[in-house]
């Protein structure tokens, strides 16, 4: 048997087919297009990920043996998507996470004496990030689109919501614990959406989606819909949860990180909801069919691969992401030039909105190939500045996503942690975590037990000497782009 993950990500979405062994047998791939409206907003056009989806998984199916036994779903987390209950047609684009058009909004309620208690509920804070302030802005800013949310006409979810309305041709309309802890809508300890929170971002319950477990009967796709396929959705997941259980992570105590357009820390806390005053977020990594949720504690860096997608593409000092390395391993180090890619402002465990790029310690020495490794280095020292305020001890990390196939990148990390990081051989591990809930809810493994035999490892990174010089360099110049005095 197999399985058919769907990933649907920030610039596009990819689809795998699983086998039982946990390899790869078939992949398909779609981009779609990226809207910024104005600067520090970002939206898509919710059929644009739809379409994007039929492609990816008409790909992977064209190269794969037999049909699969069941489908899971991961994605974009926090992104607000909204659609018309009977058509399904979006009334407008989707405000994506990235999106920073609330900031101010946040602000207003923070100033009101909100945020401890927002914090108390949910485990994150009032950041533009996050879902529920978004769904304001648009009650505040776009009274047409919202005079249907309130009528019933028109229903609220995140992306996985919107896939599953979409595979199910409207029947189902549901999310799961992990996606819904990243609202700002949902109560971590009640395991349900809050009324407290909707009345205070002024969100109508009754379009909200049906909260399910991770894994086990979620929907069936619809023929009609999806190519043909009548296939049960037997696993979802948001996109850095189903890496953590795509890492197999089952522990207590195991890290990962997903090294993507942003960097993601997640930590197993077991079932226990741990509570940080470092600025780490506490988040549901995944909830059993029996109601039993897992919890973790997560730094979300906005901003590391984008980093190096910028200087391919804003500044053209290298053509491909991949070249980074190539180019980054031409000088020793990055020349005493520090580059702090807050290019949406700083996410954990600094928290700044309004904090913006930076670039210091340029001389006339000063090449592509410095400012190259510069943003590698960058990489690294946001994922230290996480898991530093983690506490516990990190015996390891776990590493995956596109730039983890960089190995100066992971030899770095590995130094600037003063541990080892391991990569597995699949590092698509956001898309294999939702294989895994998804096979593990329909029968094809019968505990998590079996899923850690199909984990392999590529390599290990053993750390070496670490510069704290160049670290140094590094918290200064985050204190400059954050505007703080030094």
């Amino acid at each position: 048997m197999t399985v058919l993950a769907i990933d649907a990500g920030t610039t596009g979405v990819t689809a795998l087919i699983v086998t039982e062994d946990g390899r790869i047998e078939s992949k398909g791939y779609a981009e779609f297009p990226q809207h910024f409206p104005s600067p520090g907003q970002v939206e898509h056009n919710p059929e644009d990920i739809w379409q994007a989806t039929l492609s990816a998984c008409a790909g992977a199916l064209r190269g794969a043996a037999a049909p699969p036994a069941c489908v899971g779903i991961t994605n974009q987390r926090e992104t607000a998507v909204l659609w018309d209950r009977r058509t399904l047609a979006a009334p407008r684009r989707a405000i994506v996470w990235q999106d920073r058009r609330t900031a101010a909004l946040c602000a207003r309620l923070r100033a009101a004496g909100h945020e401890e208690r927002v914090a108390e509920l949910t485990g994150l804070r009032l950041d533009p990030y996050f879902t529920a302030t978004k769904l304001t802005w648009l009650a505040e800013n776009e009274p047409g689109v919202w005079s249907g949310v309130e009528s019933g006409n028109i229903v609220i979810g995140t992306v996985d919501s919107y896939l599953v309305a979409r595979l199910t041709a409207g029947a189902r309309h549901v999310t799961d614990p992990s996606n819904a802890s990243r609202t700002l809508l949902y109560g971590l300890a009640s395991g349900t959406w809050e009324p407290e929170l909707c009345e205070l971002f002024g969100v109508p319950g009754s379009a909200l989606p049906e909260i399910v477990p991770n894994y086990g009967e979620i929907g069936m796709t619809s023929p009609d819909a999806f190519l043909g396929l009548g296939l049960p959705i037997s696993g979802m997941a948001g996109d850095q949860q189903a890496a953590l259980f795509g890492q197999t992570c089952f522990a207590p105590g195991e890290v990962k990180c997903t090294y993507g357009t942003g960097s993601f820390i997640l930590t197993n806390t077991g079932s226990e909801i741990v509570r940080s005053s470092a600025g780490l977020l506490t988040t549901v990594a995944w909830q059993k069919p029996s109601g039993e949720r897992t919890y973790a504690l997560e730094g979300s860096v906005f901003v590391t691969g984008a980093a190096v997608q910028w200087l391919r593409d804003g500044l053209g000092v290298i053509g491909t992401a991949p070249e980074s390395e190539a180019v980054a391993r031409t000088v020793p180090d990055s020349g005493g030039v520090v580059f702090v890619p807050a290019l949406t402002g700083l996410g954990a465990p600094h928290w700044n909105p309004e904090a913006r790029g930076l670039i210091t310690g340029i001389t006339r020495g000063t090449t592509r190939a410095h400012l190259v490794r510069a943003t590698l280095e960058a990489i690294a020292f946001e994922v230290r500045d996480v898991v530093e305020v983690m506490g516990g001890g990190v015996s390891s990390l776990k590493a995956d996503g596109g730039a983890s196939g960089n190995d100066l990148l992971m030899q770095v990390q590995a130094d600037q942690l003063g541990v080892p990081v391991e990569r597995p051989v699949i590092q698509e591990t956001t898309a294999l975590g939702a294989a895994f809930l998804a096979g593990l809810g329909s029968g094809v493994w019968a505990s998590p037990e079996d899923l850690r035999k199909t984990w392999h490892l590529d390599r290990r990174f053993t750390p070496g000497a670490r510069d704290e010089a160049a670290y140094d360099r590094w918290r200064a110049a985050v204190a400059l782009a954050s505007g703080v005095p030094t």
